[in-house]
Formats: C-alpha cells, sequence, structure tokens
C-alpha cells in the first residue's frame, strides 16, 4: 500500500492513479465530464476533481486510497439518484460504481448477485426472466445500492419486507482501501449496519439479496376531486388497515393528466388518486381491490392486468432525469380529519404541476423483522407521507423547497417520529439522530469508528464517529 501513499511524486492525480486503476478516468477536461457528473436531480450541479469510473471492488479500492492519500473529499456514485445529490460534490473525487451492473441468478436457491451499481431495472430484467425480484423501490431507474442501505419501500414491501431485509451478504470496500465479505458468519455487525443504516460504513460492490416469486398483477386506480378527498380518505383509511398481505393501497395528491380515463373536467386541476395493487391470482384482483372504490366513488377509474416489470416502470417517466426535486418525509400516527385536512391544503397550494403528496399504509411485512436484525428504524410506522416538489426553473427553487417543508410541519401534530432516511435532505444537526434513535445511532456510531474511524465515507447523511448527534 506504500507506494500508493505519495501522490505528490506523479505528474498528476491522473497519472498517479493508472498505475492501480483500471477503469476510466474522467477529468474536467474530458468530453465526457458534464455526462458522468450528472445526477439525477438537476438541482446538484457539482464540480468533483476527478470521477474514477470503477470496474472492480480493486478499483473501488484504489480510488479510496488515493482520495485519502491526496486528501480529497470522497463520494459515491451508485445510481446516482438520491434526492439529496449525495454522489457528487465540488473538488472531490467521485467513485463512480455504475459500470459496475453485472447481476448473476441463482434461480435454485432463490438469490441474486448485483453489483454496487445496478439500477432497480438492471436486477428487474434479470430476476423476472426466472419469475422472481427482489422487494425493491417504485421508479426502475433508482440505484439498487442507495436504496437498499437506506431501507427500500415498495410495492411488495407489506407482502415480503423492505429491500434491505433481503441482503444476505455484500462484498464491501471498506475506508481504508481492504475488501471484505460481510455476512451473518463475518463482520456480521457490518451487515446489520448495511441494512437500513444509510451506507457511510463502507462501499457496497456487490450485494446478495433474496428472491421472492412474483407474477402478474391486478392493477386498480382511481381518481377523486379535491372536494371528495375527506370522504375519499376516510375509506381508504378502513380499507388500508384491513388489507391482506397480497394487497397494496398507495394515496397520491398531485395534478390530474390528460390520460384518456380521466374526466377532462379534472384535468390540470389537483386531485386524490387511490390505487390498489393485488399479488395473488389476477383473476381475484376485481373482488379484492373494488372494496376501495365502493363506498366512496371516483370519478372514474382504470382497471387492468400487468405485469410487475410494468407496474415498477410506471413511475419511470413522472421522475425525470435533470429535473429539480426536493422532498421530504415524515411517518404519521393515523389519517384523522385534520391530517386529511393538512394534506388537502397542501395539493391545493402546489406551486408546480409536476410535484405530489403521497402518502400510504405500512406495516404487514414491515414489522415483521425483528426490529435488532437491522439498522433501518421506525418499523412500526402505521402510514408514511412524503411531500415531493419537481420543477424546472432554477428561479422557482425556494418557493417548492419551502413547499414541501410546509408540508410536512402543518402536519407534526400527527407525526409518529422519525422520517426515511433515503429522503433525508437539507437537515438541520441532530436531524440524523432522531431519524435513528439514541441506541441505534449509537450502535452505528461505534461501527463507524470501527471501520472507518477518520470519516473518509461522509459524503451522505453522515453518521460521524463520534456519537454526539451534533458531531
Amino acid at each position: 500500500m506504500t507506494d500508493l501513499l505519495d501522490p505528490a511524486s506523479r505528474n498528476s492525480a491522473e497519472q498517479f492513479l493508472r498505475h492501480h486503476f483500471q477503469g476510466p478516468l474522467v477529468g474536467p477536461d474530458d468530453t465526457a465530464y458534464d455526462e458522468v457528473r450528472a445526477v439525477w436531480n438537476g438541482m446538484h450541479d457539482r464540480r468533483p476533481r476527478l470521477i474514477a469510473r470503477c470496474t472492480s471492488a480493486a478499483d473501488v479500492s484504489a480510488a479510496l486510497r488515493y482520495a485519502t492519500a491526496a486528501g480529497l473529499a470522497v463520494t459515491v456514485r451508485g445510481g446516482g439518484h438520491n434526492v439529496a445529490g449525495t454522489a457528487v460534490a465540488d473538488d472531490a473525487v467521485m467513485i463512480d460504481l455504475s459500470l459496475l451492473n453485472a447481476v448473476e441468478v441463482d434461480p435454485g436457491a432463490h438469490l441474486v448477485r448485483a453489483q454496487g451499481g445496478c439500477l432497480l431495472r438492471d436486477v428487474d430484467a434479470a430476476t423476472l426472466a426466472h419469475g422472481l425480484v427482489c422487494p425493491s423501490g417504485v421508479v426502475a431507474h433508482t440505484g439498487l445500492g442507495g436504496l437498499t442501505l437506506g431501507g427500500g419501500y415498495g410495492w411488495l414491501a407489506r407482502k415480503w419486507g423492505l429491500t434491505c431485509d433481503h441482503l444476505l451478504a455484500a462484498e464491501v470496500v471498506l475506508a481504508d482501501g481492504t475488501i471484505v465479505e460481510a455476512t451473518e458468519d463475518q463482520h456480521a455487525e457490518l451487515l446489520w449496519g448495511l441494512r437500513g443504516g444509510g451506507g457511510n460504513l463502507g462501499i457496497v460492490t456487490r450485494f446478495t439479496l433474496r428472491l421472492r416469486p412474483v407474477g402478474p398483477v391486478h392493477y386498480h386506480t382511481g381518481v377523486h376531486p379535491l372536494a371528495d378527498v375527506p370522504e375519499a380518505l376516510a375509506r381508504y383509511r378502513e380499507f388500508a388497515v384491513a388489507q391482506g398481505p397480497d394487497l397494496h393501497a398507495t394515496a397520491a395528491l398531485k395534478q390530474a393528466g390528460a390520460h384518456s380515463w380521466i374526466p377532462e373536467r379534472l384535468r390540470g386541476r389537483p386531485a386524490l388518486f387511490l390505487t390498489a395493487v393485488w399479488f395473488g391470482d389476477p383473476a381475484d384482483g376485481p373482488r379484492h381491490t373494488a372494496p376501495l372504490f365502493s363506498a366512496a366513488a371516483p370519478d372514474a377509474t382504470d382497471s387492468r392486468v400487468l405485469s410487475y416489470a410494468q407496474l415498477q416502470a410506471l413511475g419511470d417517466h413522472g421522475e425525470p432525469h435533470g429535473h429539480r426535486y426536493f422532498t421530504k418525509s415524515c411517518y404519521l400516527t393515523d389519517l384523522t380529519e385534520g391530517a386529511v385536512a393538512q394534506l388537502a391544503d397542501t395539493a391545493q397550494e402546489m406551486p408546480s404541476a409536476l410535484s405530489s403528496v403521497d402518502f400510504e399504509y405500512l406495516r404487514g411485512a414491515i414489522g415483521d423483522v425483528p426490529d435488532a436484525e437491522s439498522a433501518f428504524p421506525r418499523r412500526d410506522a402505521p402510514y408514511i407521507c412524503t411531500v415531493s416538489a419537481q420543477w424546472t426553473d432554477r428561479a422557482d427553487d425556494e418557493a417548492n423547497a419551502a413547499w414541501s417543508r410546509q408540508g410536512t410541519a402543518r402536519l407534526a401534530e400527527w407525526q409518529y417520529g422519525g422520517a426515511y432516511v433515503n429522503y433525508l435532505q437539507d437537515e438541520r444537526p441532530g436531524r440524523v439522530a432522531e431519524v435513528y434513535g439514541a441506541a441505534r445511532y449509537e450502535r452505528l456510531a461505534a461501527l463507524k469508528r470501527r471501520y472507518d474511524p477518520d470519516n473518509v465515507l461522509a459524503g451522505n447523511q453522515n453518521i460521524p464517529p463520534a456519537a454526539h448527534p451534533h458531531a
């Protein structure tokens, strides 16, 4: 390792690193620089000093050792989809995993081994060929790494649990460049921290994940005018709490688009969309989803059978790369009349037609996992709510971010506590400690002291080696 610790002996950072790095190196003068440094959230237009496009765990190790020796900050890009833009920073070394996107499926063992730069669609494409899937998020161009390390809500969470609950092993490059395998038998505490701890303990270059069987689903959605929100959400509350594991129902307040099934009188106006997905036999789907729409009849519905791949792709076009995003989340104890009124007001005040207020009932298999088995907090939360601002003009940044902040702040009376770590953004000191809770935060800080005592990997919603929440 000694020969890696003196970059001053080389003519340039790039020349030094090339002796130990096999993948492409991209700097500000390269034609690919602007394309490679861009992340999903267009708010984060940052300029790293060097982008190391890794092709192996050894590349990740070399890039980490170089950055540390050169005194440069490090960021890690998997899918580049984090709303806070943690994958990129000015004057830092970006360790880019996007070329590490190989997927190996063992259908007999119901396992997948996916490299750290995979997107959800990469994994789904490989596993669905065998009728299997790892429960994951709802936007196919999300990175597997960030989603898993922060938790992983999705359509199948109530039936099978979070993505992080399916993590069986991980190849990890530690902050000092050492490559280890975290399993239940070796580095077991590290594996615990990777299951929802936020990802600043090491760089995961390969995930081994459990797979579940999946087939076609019955999809049923309906739209209500804003005036009908109290009645419709009262029905949603009853339906969601009673739903079995093969059902997952969601709600969204957003502007109605010009889809053929949506009445013209609702198009271009804020509206409520209720959606129920049935994961059992699709022929039984209408019987199970119809009760959501019977007591409080929507203005229109759309009902069809989808493949799981089609279900996963539904959100892709609504969150394109390069738009500007700001998201706040909170957990709710209940959908009371007061909370519903605040949600409706937030939708009415939406400054951008691209934004949304999304919420859903959780529990099910999420809460079946013993709390001590993962770093993921708030498993028993009843509801999650995300106030997601999306817009395109830089001049509108403050208005949209303020709307998102206010959207969760006005729900303070009904909040369960905490927030979803993958949606943390623009946080005040101590917020990360609040999200994890004192005991879990201290356990993660102890892991940090063991695996990254110098806080080399500090480019995310960081838990530093010192356990003090303001450190």
